[in-house]
Parts: structure tokens; sequence; C-alpha cells
């Protein structure tokens, strides 16, 4: 018997789930959020889920938006059952769902009047934002790019905006119209700075069509930096059918992810916040040291199994890390040339972090896949692998097993596995990395020659030589004897 999800079922739903102690009707919204996909259920959603279960702040809601086709789907979905989602966390010892209820509602995808009415509320504080790393219109130097096409169409319309940095923009420009204070902007993505990465792209975007108002908020807006963790994989119709076999709910889009999570944050919120830090939430001064570790540890992690595993036709993250050349390969990288480059961060252990995160990607009840951490590396390479290369150049050392990292993205986005199977792309950019990687297989400049993302590391004759190096041996010798040579220390003779 199962019980189709919905605040009508959740009494039934609470016989194999955990259910909220608080009522909907007790919640006001002050929080738009920007991408309701995944990572922000199972994240943002899941710890204000937790601070209302306390009884406290239940005026920070949350109220959805989005700018894409998927949001659109999204939010069809979640509005056929409330607004509720079923997150399953997954460690290796147990599994254990539980339902939130943290927002109220989604707002039309595309509406941008109604989007823009919504954020000039006076009762919304915060607007955050899920929007992954590609998300940001920022080029290989990590600049916002105000030529993208987007951007121009929003300076050039900017009372239509279809961009979520436009809808940001005519939402400020509204409330201070109406003297209202500003909202504080809060990103809940993997970028160093994200924060700052914000604040150039919604100051970026007003600029082109408001240079003082671009101004004003620079000066009365902020911007807080953050870093959030916690592995999430998609759902598929797999997700979705143990949700209803083991738990008896039926959920049209549920989320799976890890027990683990984190989330550290700067305390910059001028117009008032939830009290996060009561359910584990790190305020600090300077977040940087945590995203330097987070995002090169974990997600320069992610990135140097990724392309290796996918050559070796491996489907799931935690079947990689089985794999002992791709598991070694990994603490080598880590060890030898990643964590060397991280600054101290505050009574942390980086060694032990790394062990950490070896457990996490051995989960195997997460069913994180590898296409999920292959998808879209023009976005990713720039801002979790090519920061650790450019660090060590800058201080004369070798890049032996990052140079073999963007060797092995080249070479998978040749297009087959060592096997021969056509892997299939999921990159905005998939294109011209793909005729980029054919043309490298015999000139590797040619892969390099993509400046938007290898910037200044692609003049390092260093960097050009192990990669070149790097690249050959794959195409002669294959993935495993690759991975074999780097871990004898024999790859760059």
């Amino acid at each position: 018997m199962t019980c189709k999800l919905s605040l009508a079922t959740l009494e039934d739903a609470s016989a194999t789930a955990a259910v909220p102690a608080y009522g909907r009707a007790s919640l006001s919204a002050g929080i738009v959020h920007f991408g309701i996909g995944n990572f922000h259920r199972a994240h943002q959603a899941v710890y204000l889920d937790d601070l209302f279960n306390a009884g406290d702040d239940h005026d920070w809601a949350i109220v959805g938006a989005g700018v894409l086709p998927s949001d659109a789907v999204m939010r069809d979905k979640l509005a056929a059952q409330d607004f509720l989602t079923t997150v399953v966390e997954q460690d290796n010892n147990k599994t254990a769902a539980r339902i939130t209820s943290p927002m109220v509602d989604i707002l039309p995808t595309g509406d941008a009047r109604t989007i823009i009415a919504r954020l000039a509320d006076p009762q919304i504080r915060i607007v955050s934002m899920t929007i992954t790393e590609g998300g940001y219109f920022i080029d290989a130097s990590g600049k916002f790019n105000p030529g993208h096409p987007s951007i121009v169409s929003d300076g050039n319309n900017p009372s239509a905006p279809k961009t979520v940095f436009g809808l940001v923009v005519a939402g400020l420009k509204a409330r201070r119209a109406a003297g209202i204070a500003p909202f504080t902007v809060m990103s809940c993505d993997n970028i160093p700075h994200n924060g700052k990465v914000t604040a150039a792209a919604v100051i970026g975007t007003a600029r082109l069509s408001d240079p003082a108002f671009a101004d004003w908020i620079a000066e009365n807006v902020a911007f807080p930096n953050g870093m959030v963790d916690r592995i999430t994989p998609a759902t598929g119709q797999r997700e979705i059918d143990f949700l209803q076999n083991e738990f008896g709910i039926e959920d049209n889009w549920p989320v799976f992810c890890e027990e683990f999570k984190q989330w550290v944050l700067e305390d910059n919120f001028p117009t008032g916040r939830p009290r996060l830090e009561k359910v584990g939430v790190q305020f600090v001064p300077d977040v940087t040291p945590y995203e330097h570790m987070k995002i090169r540890i974990l997600n320069g992690g992610h990135a140097a199994i990724a392309y290796p595993a996918a050559l070796m036709d491996i489907h799931f993250v935690h079947e990689a890390m089985e794999e002992p050349l791709i598991r070694a390969f990994l603490a080598n990288l880590e060890r030898d040339e990643i964590i060397p480059v991280i600054p101290p961060v505050p009574d942390t252990d980086l060694d032990a972090y790394f062990q950490l995160i070896e457990r996490r990607f051995l989960n195997p009840k997460i069913g994180d896949t590898i296409p999920r951490l292959a998808q879209d590396g023009s976005n990713r390479q720039p801002k979790f692998i090519l920061p650790s290369t450019a660090d060590r150049l800058a201080r004369g050392e070798d890049i032996i097993g990052l140079s073999l990292v963007s060797a092995l993205w080249c070479r998978y986005f040749q297009g087959t596995s060592d096997s021969g199977k056509e892997i299939v792309f999921n990159d905005a950019s998939a294109e011209r990395l793909h005729a980029a990687a054919v043309k490298a297989k015999d000139d590797p400049d040619e892969f390099l020659a993509l400046g938007d993302i290898f910037g200044d590391v692609a003049k390092s004759d260093l960097f050009r030589k192990r990669f070149a190096h790097a690249l050959k041996t794959l195409w002669q010798q294959g993935t495993r004897k690759t991975l074999q040579l780097y871990l004898d220390g024999q790859l760059a003779s």
C-alpha cells in the first residue's frame, strides 16, 4: 500500500518517514530561491526544515523561482504534491526518509512581472540561488562576461529580464523605488568566492542599463560568500521506484543524498536571517579557506576520477573508487599536488578531510554516477582543477598529475571510451570541445587553445609538455596503463 505525497497524506507517510513537526499554515515566506533542484532541496531546504521543526523562525519559508524550462517542469511536479519533498539520506549503514515542507510556493517560470513583484515584497529579505557553476556568465579568469547574449538582452530590456541576475536587478530597483531595504543576495553554488562572483554578475548586469543604479547596488546590497557541501545525485526512475517500494511513498521528484552535509557562511545579512547556527551552519568572518578546501579536494576529486572512470566504462562513483588504479590515482593526486597548495583551514586537518572525502565517495548507497561528475566540464575544470595547476606553476612546482587530469578530460571528449563505447556528452560547449579533442590527438595544443577554459595555464611550457605527453600516452597505451605509469612515477619520463 502506497500513499501519494501531499499535505493530506502526511499522517500516512509518517509510518515510514519523518514528517514535519510544524504546520504549513504557520509559515510565511522570507526567502526567494532560484533553482529548486536536487541540491537545494537536500541542503538549504533541509537546514530550514530542521530549524522549523525546532519551532524557530517560521517567517523564513522559501518561495521557489526559475528561468529555465527544467524549472517549469520542477514547478509542475512539486506543485502537484503541495511543494513537499521526500529526502532520502543514505549512509553505508542506514537509509532514512524524511519529508520536508519549508517551501510554500514556486513562482511561474518566465513570468518576470510576477517574480519581480515577489522580489519587491518587503517580507522577502534573502534571495538565494543554486544555478550551477555555469549559470554565472564567467570566463576562464573568473570574471563576469557582460557580453554574453543573455546578459546583453537583459541590459537592453531591463524591465523584462530573462536571467536570474536581470530579475534580481529589477527586484532591487523596485524595492528602492518603494523605499524598501534591499534583500541580501546569497549564492549556494560551488564557486570560489561565490558571493563576490554573484555581486559581479548582478552589478555588471545593472551597469548595462543603469550605471548609477549599479553603483547603488555595490554600496548597499550584501553578497555573503558561502561554502556548501552535500553529495546529491540526480533523480531517476530508479530512485522514484525505490522510494515507493521501500517506503510506500509516491513522490514525483524525491531527492537522494548522503547523510553528511556542511554549510559555512559569512555573517553578512543586513536585513536579518534565520538562526541557522542552531542547526549546524557555521558562521565565520572569512569563508575562503573552507571554499578552497572543499572545491579543490572534493569537487576537484570528483573531476579527477570522472574521466578515467568514463574511459574505463565505469558507471557509478563508488565503483570507480573500488577500482584500485583510480583510487590510488586520486590519493596520490590529492596528497602530492592539490592539498599542498591549499591554505590552512581553521581547526581542520586537510589529510583527515580527504580521508572523509574518500569514505563519502565509496558510499555505495548514494548511486552517484560518473556521467553526472563528467558533465559541464567546461565550467568545472576552470574552477575545480586548473586553479590548483596555476598555483603549483606559480610556485615552480611540477604538475604531472594535474596535467594528466586535463589530458583525461581531453581524451574523454574525443567521444569513445577505451573499449570503443560511445560517450554521451552533457556540456554546453560539447561541440567545440569534441572538435578540439579530435584535433588534439595529433596536435595537443589544439585543445589548450580553448582560452576561455585554460587561460594563462596554457601559456606554461611545462604544462603544455606534461599535457601533451599524458595525452599521447593515453592514446598509445590506454587509461589503465597510463594511470599505472603515473603511480609508478614514470609518466613524466
